[in-house]
């Protein structure tokens, strides 16, 4: 099931506005998550632990992440899913635009199993 955490670069209020959306999402922020201990913390170590917890990261981070993932793989080592969004299609300031979207996405894909799942999000 599509659950998500959402990293340090997204607005608390896309946080907010997909809680209001629907009760039944899980909707994890990084400032708050596990009391904010993963802030700062390596890549590696953050996915590891949303993967311990079946959540899915959505980030804007489309220079550190992938290759990341992708040493994941060789190695066959799992992680929680990864949805990336591009800054051109859904602005970081568009909060709204990125509410509706992974709320979208939620309701066509929110009861597939997530693991190992890497998804471009377009606005």
């Amino acid at each position: 099931m599509l659950q998500l955490l959402l990293d340090e670069h997204i607005s608390l209020n896309v946080a907010v506005g997909l809680r209001r959306r629907s009760r039944a999402m899980v909707v994890r922020y990084m400032l708050e998550w596990e009391g904010g201990n993963y802030l700062g913390q390596e890549d590696s170590v953050c996915l590891q632990a949303a993967a311990s917890q079946g959540l899915t990261l959505v980030t804007y981070d489309r220079r550190t992440i992938p290759p990341l993932l992708k040493n994941w793989a060789e190695v066959g080592r799992d992680h929680g899913g990864a949805i990336f969004v591009d800054e051109k299609s859904i602005s970081p300031a568009d909060i709204g635009g990125l509410v509706r979207t992974l709320h979208i996405l939620f309701k066509q894909t929110g009861k597939r199993d997530w693991t190992n799942r890497i998804y471009y999000l377009r606005g």
